[in-house]
């Protein structure tokens, strides 16, 4: 897929604020300091879309980027959030699963997961949240660039190996570089598949 055009559309607290479109949406979401806005940037070949901070939170609404006026990337607030009271963590909480389990336009969520930890309960957690809710979802490991090819490899097994132990049938997986660019071709291979099966069943 060839990204012409990446613009912000808008910023929602709430899911019954987001676009009023039918276009599909592909949610990102990770823990926070994955490495998310950095991924966006990179997937959309702009280095300014998505904020990027040191500062783990700052996203705290639904942030919808259009692209190719096609479809939407959906920029979620990360969860697991050290320095947040517990009102706020439960009220982000309540947003992000209000807009995955109600919003209709959402076609498949891309849990980032950071490739030099082991399975983090968290992460895990979410991950099997989702396929209790029967939301279809990839796991996206960023910051490969950070390890060999060789550790990168091990680490995804070594995933694969934990999630097999309660899944039957592994979600879609991809390996990423915000900084090399690694993985863009497959994510964006993937949505446009998606994307044509859409138009074919619509």
């Amino acid at each position: 897929m060839d990204i012409k055009t990446a613009e912000f559309s808008l910023s929602a607290p709430m899911v019954s604020m987001c676009p009023k479109d039918t276009k599909p949406e592909y949610a990102f979401i990770g823990r926070s300091n994955v490495g998310k806005s950095s991924l966006i940037n990179m997937l959309t070949n702009n280095k300014k879309l998505a904020k990027t901070s040191s500062t783990p939170g700052k996203t705290l609404l639904i942030n919808h980027f259009i692209i190719n006026k096609e479809w939407y990337l959906v920029d979620l607030p990360g969860y697991g959030y050290a320095k947040r009271s517990k009102k706020e963590v439960d009220k982000l909480d309540q947003m992000i699963r209000g807009y995955i389990l109600q919003r209709e336009q959402l076609v498949n969520v891309f849990v980032l997961v950071d490739i030099r930890l082991e399975p983090q309960k968290i992460d895990l957690e979410f991950i099997e949240w989702l396929g209790l809710s029967s939301i279809p979802f990839a796991i996206v490991f960023t910051k490969a660039d950070k390890l060999t090819a060789n550790k990168a490899n091990q680490s995804v097994e070594a995933y694969k190996n934990k999630l097999l132990e309660t899944w039957e049938e592994l979600p879609p997986m991809f390996l990423t570089s915000a900084e090399k660019k690694q993985g863009r071709d497959e994510v964006l291979d993937y949505i446009d598949r998606i994307n044509r099966e859409l138009k074919g069943n619509g």
